[in-house]
């Protein structure tokens, strides 16, 4: 018995943050990118739940982090089915590159740690727990995610990381703004340090950075927004795959356009 389906609107907006109509244009976003003919992987069979709700289920997964054999049930197939179903969907809800752009955007780049079961590339971080750091840039200006960067050792400081993850290419030809943490990044905009010696930083540094903190204290707001899918809390899945949690980023933009 299917517990949740898309097809009451109630179960839309706390399973998802978006609106019923958001998840309408989302759900023939995803039918576009080919969601809507991909079978269970054996042929002639086609999938038992329509597109909105394995739509729903991925979304609800990022958003509970429930185990395969919880969200299956609520969704009236196997733990196995609903483990297709994240697997082959969740690639096609991941956030487009953007095309076009501001000759004068401004990104904001920051990383996080997420929690991750998966040793293989998590490493004990300075939560003390096997994490992989995640680094993710806003448009200053609209505050959506423009860029995500491949998860990494969660042991390497955002400085390394930058440039590791590839997200330095993918924020090319732009200006950047970060922390402290990204010195030694000669294209990031950081703020100004104290010298060598101790003395005070004259005002107008001090003015700037003050400036500098207000703008970049953006991204740490919309990596908490992401964090209300709080599957970035608790990561079991392969690491390999946080690069498919892109569709967060996704979802995050959606709920922030309106």
């Amino acid at each position: 018995m299917q517990v949740i389906s898309a097809a009451r609107q109630e179960w839309i907006l706390p399973f998802t943050g978006l609106q019923p109509a958001q998840f309408r244009r989302l759900v023939r976003l995803v039918a576009e990118r080919g969601g809507d003919a991909i079978a269970d992987g054996r042929p002639g069979r086609q999938w038992s739940l329509d597109l909105a709700d394995r739509v729903l289920l991925v979304a609800a997964y990022w958003r509970t982090n429930l185990t395969m054999r919880q969200i299956g049930p609520l969704f009236g197939v196997s733990h196995s089915a609903a483990h297709r179903v994240i697997d082959t969907l969740g690639p096609l809800l991941a956030l487009a590159p953007v095309r076009r752009r501001r000759v004068d955007q401004i990104a904001i780049v920051d990383g996080t740690l997420v929690p991750t079961w998966d040793h293989r590339l998590a490493a004990p971080s300075k939560n003390y727990r096997y994490s992989t750091n995640l680094q993710l840039a806003i448009d200053a200006h609209t505050r959506l995610v423009v860029a995500l960067g491949d998860p990494q050792p969660g042991n390497r400081n955002d400085t390394i990381v930058y440039r590791t993850s590839g997200i330095d290419q993918k924020l090319a030809g732009r200006p950047v703004m970060a922390d402290g943490a990204y010195r030694g990044n000669p294209d990031v905009i950081i703020p100004y340090r104290k010298p060598a010696d101790g003395s005070e930083l004259p005002e107008w540094k001090k003015d700037l950075n003050r400036h500098h903190r207000t703008v970049w204290a953006q991204v740490e707001h919309a990596l908490a927004r992401m964090k209300t899918f709080t599957i970035l809390r608790d990561y079991r899945r392969a690491a390999h795959t946080l690069t498919d949690e892109s569709g967060i980023a996704h979802l995050h933009n959606i709920i922030l356009a309106g």
